[in-house]
C-alpha cells in the first residue's frame, strides 16, 4: 500500500492525541506514576485479546529469540527508561518544556537510524523534518502569561530529564526496527510492552510506590480514563508506530509522529476552553505542510 508508513505515523500522531487528554485527566486524579505503570497491564489485555482472537495465540511464541532480544530492549529503553524521564520531566520542567525537548526524537532518531539501520534521507525528507519540527516547535515556544512577570528559571535537571525521555523513544523505535523486521507489529507491541512493564515492576518495588498504584485501582473515574488511553496508546498507538518504521524510515516516521501537539491544539479548545492563538494556527499550517513534504 502506498505511504502505508507514513499513514500509519499520522494514525500513531493522532491515537496519542486521545491517550495524551486521557492520560492527563487520569494522572490529575491519582498521580502520573500509576498511570504511567496501568497504562501498559491494560495495554498487555488488549494485546493478549487481540492476539487470541486474530492470530490464535495469546502471548508471541512465534516470535524468534532475535525479535525477543531486540524488542524487549526497545521496550526497557522507550518504556521504562524514557517513560520514567518524561513523565518526570513533565512535573520538574511542565509540559510545554517537555514536550518542545521532545521534538528532537526526530533527529535523534535519524541520526541513529543512520548509524545503527544504514538509513539514509533524500534532501526532500530532511526539509519536511525541519519544517514540521519549526512548526511544532513553533506552537510550544509561544509566551504564556507569567504571573510573576518574570522569566522561570529552568532546572537542569529537568532539561537532562527531558533529553533522556527523547533518547530513549528514539533508541526504542530503532531497536524495534532492527528486531522487527517482517515480524507482526501487533505480536512485536506485546513484546515490548511485556518488557517495559517487568521494567516498571521492578522500579516501582525498588523505590515503594505499590500504594499509590492501589490508590489509583479504587478511583473508578481514573482508571476508565486510563483504559481509554492504553487502548489508544500501548495497544493501537504504539502498534501504528511499528507499522510506521516498518515501512518507512525512522526518521520520516517518527516527525509525522512528532505533530502531536499541533494536533491536540483543537481537542484543547473544545473541551479545555483553551484559545487557540494565530500564532498556533501558522505553526499548526507550517508542521501539516512539512509532514505533507513527507509523504512526497
Amino acid at each position: 500500500m502506498p505511504y502505508a508508513g507514513e499513514l500509519a505515523a499520522l494514525g500513531t500522531a493522532c491515537c496519542w492525541t486521545v491517550t495524551a487528554l486521557a492520560f492527563e485527566a487520569a494522572g490529575r486524579r491519582v498521580g502520573s506514576l500509576p498511570v504511567n505503570l496501568l497504562r501498559l497491564g491494560i495495554g498487555l489485555l488488549f494485546l493478549t485479546a487481540f492476539g487470541a482472537v486474530v492470530h490464535g495465540r495469546p502471548l508471541p511464541v512465534d516470535a524468534s529469540s532475535h525479535a525477543w532480544l531486540w524488542l524487549s530492549a526497545s521496550g526497557l529503553a522507550g518504556f521504562t527508561f524514557g517513560d520514567l524521564c518524561l513523565f518526570r520531566a513533565l512535573v520538574v520542567v511542565g509540559a510545554r518544556l517537555a514536550i518542545l525537548l521532545m521534538g528532537l526524537v526526530p533527529p535523534m532518531t535519524a541520526l541513529i537510524g543512520w548509524l545503527v539501520l544504514g538509513e539514509r534521507l533524500a534532501p526532500l525528507d530532511w526539509l519536511g523534518m525541519a519544517l514540521t519540527l519549526g512548526g511544532v516547535a513553533w506552537v510550544v515556544l509561544e509566551r504564556r502569561e507569567n504571573p510573576a512577570g518574570r522569566p522561570a528559571r529552568v532546572p537542569r535537571s529537568g532539561i537532562l530529564l527531558g533529553l533522556g525521555g527523547a533518547l530513549g523513544q528514539a533508541v526504542g523505535l530503532v531497536l524495534s526496527k532492527h528486531g522487527m523486521a517482517a515480524y507482526d507489529p501487533f505480536a512485536a507491541t506485546q513484546i515490548r510492552v511485556i518488557a517495559g512493564l517487568a521494567g516498571f515492576v521492578l522500579a516501582f518495588t525498588l523505590l515503594g510506590w505499590w500504594s499509590r498504584v492501589r490508590e489509583a485501582l479504587r478511583d473508578g473515574g481514573a482508571m476508565a480514563r486510563v483504559g481509554l488511553g492504553a487502548f489508544f496508546g500501548p495497544f493501537l498507538g504504539v502498534s501504528l508506530s511499528l507499522v510506521a518504521v516498518q515501512h518507512t524510515t525512522t526518521g520520516v516516521a517518527s516527525t509525522i509522529m512528532a505533530i502531536q501537539p499541533v494536533l491536540i491544539l483543537v481537542p484543547a479548545a473544545l473541551l479545555g476552553k483553551e484559545r487557540i492563538s494565530p500564532r498556533a494556527i501558522a505553526g499548526a499550517a507550517l508542521a501539516v505542510g512539512g509532514s505533507a513534504l513527507l509523504f512526497l
